[in-house]
């Protein structure tokens, strides 16, 4: 075994051993990388590297569009738009048995489409949808279970930041990306619906009279959502605009909805910035770590090496990319799922490429699987996002209440495998 190779074996341990010591993902990456890189190379080309990465990173054009897109959800939670998508779902819904659970996963995809963030979907619905779900009679473990599992449609509907992440890393167009999580988010929206009603029927309230003026009423405060969502995704979808570009439009008009309804103010409106601006920098930091990560990969050449290894176990095709995606989904049950993205898709995107597989229909099941990682134990971080607003509701039935919509997204994960044309079809008709 050579040295580079077990200096790349040593890299892991070290990486999760500063993890479990509470350095942030981002910082931890760049000190294994840079020391890894420092002792194959030398110390002073790691320190140029070292100084380079960073500004290269934070002034990326193509990167540009993360701190639009988490403003952009910044200023609609502020603007009250999440609190209006729920009274509009359940104004139409919630007739229905069980029918402000529907609502909430409605609101859920809704609030994802202009949002980016699956935790930010979680928290918002947290606040605005567990209480309301509460006070109707819903079980803390299926309430929160609800709320958890709709907070995932964050990172797969178009924007999603974690998509964006990925076209970068793999030099994939985003805008293509973004239309091919359109079939699989809503998808998804239908199969948590069905999965509240197969698992949780019995144990659901029964739903009110239907008033049918209120459900007329609750669409104006819809409006704003669907202007949001249009003028993002038909603007990218029939080339308009760029990602980048669509995503300063959607924060602007975001703004301009918001003090239109008088829900923002100057004062709000810099609060906004701070939050949207604190957010970027935690995503900013873990892509700059990776990167620098990456470049102690890649002097090692342990992607090469790790290629050679995974087409040796002779397993087929269908049967090395179960084998990654299963590595994704361990992975993500004990890490960030951005980090764990930004870490290993550079390591088995060679893989996928080589045995044929399309590269946009992979970066969709990567972020599906992601997705199960968000909600499964020991480190489901939606549901420590809940546990943190909802103290009350303890982790164990958080976990408990989330297990139909674990195997709703394994269902999920399955279809899109057996059937890819689900994620290509769009972008394929893209002119």
């Amino acid at each position: 075994m050579q040295n580079t190779d077990v200096l790349a074996i040593m890299a892991f341990p070290a990486l999760f051993a500063l993890m479990m010591l509470r350095v942030p993902i981002g910082i931890a990456m760049g000190i294994v990388g840079v020391a890894g890189f420092a002792s194959v190379v030398g110390l002073g080309p790691a320190m140029s590297t070292l100084s380079m990465s960073p500004l290269r990173t934070a002034t990326d054009f193509n990167l540009s569009l993360i701190p639009f897109f988490v403003l952009m959800g910044v200023l609609a939670t502020r603007s009250g738009l999440s609190r209006e998508l729920f009274r509009a779902g359940d104004a139409w819904f919630g007739f229905i048995k069980g029918g402000m659970a529907i609502s909430t996963i409605g609101a859920c995809g809704g609030f994802a489409a202009i949002s980016g963030s699956s935790a930010a979907t979680a928290a918002t619905m947290t606040k605005i949808a567990l209480p309301e779900m509460r006070r109707a009679g819903y079980p803390g473990e299926v309430a929160a279970g609800v709320v958890a599992a709709g907070g995932t449609l964050g990172i797969l509907i178009p924007p999603s930041v974690m998509l964006a992440v990925y076209g970068y890393m793999t030099e994939q167009d985003i805008g293509k990306l973004f239309i091919a999580g359109l079939i699989p988010g809503l998808l998804a929206v239908v199969m948590y619906m069905v999965a509240v009603r197969l698992a949780y029927g019995r144990r659901l309230p029964d739903g009110r009279p239907f008033d049918l003026r209120k459900a007329i009423v609750s669409l104006s405060g819809v409006w704003a959502v669907m202007l949001l969502f249009l003028s993002i995704v038909v603007s990218i979808y029939f080339g308009l605009t760029t990602p980048t570009e669509a995503a300063a439009v959607g924060a602007f008009l975001t703004a301009v909805i918001g003090f239109a309804r008088g829900r923002l103010t100057p004062r709000i409106l810099m609060s906004c910035l701070v939050e949207g601006l604190r957010t970027s920098v935690a995503i900013y930091t873990i892509l700059i770590g990776a990167i620098l990560f990456g470049y102690f990969l890649a002097v090692t050449q342990t992607p090469q090496k790790i290629t050679a290894w995974l087409v040796a176990l002779e397993l087929g095709s269908y049967g090395t990319l179960a084998l990654i995606l299963g590595l994704f989904l361990v992975l993500g049950c004990i890490m960030d799922g951005m980090a764990m993205v930004i870490l290993l898709v550079p390591i088995v995107y060679p893989v996928v490429v080589g045995m044929g597989f399309d590269p946009i229909w992979f970066g969709i099941l990567v972020v599906v699987t992601v997705e199960l990682g968000l909600i499964t134990p020991p480190v489901g971080m939606n549901v420590f996002v809940i546990n943190s607003l909802a103290r009350d509701i303890n982790l164990v039935k958080i976990f408990r209440g989330v297990l139909p919509f674990v195997a709703a997204d394994v269902v999920r994960l399955i279809i899109l495998i057996l059937f890819p044309a689900l994620a290509l079809w769009l972008p394929m008709t893209m002119p």
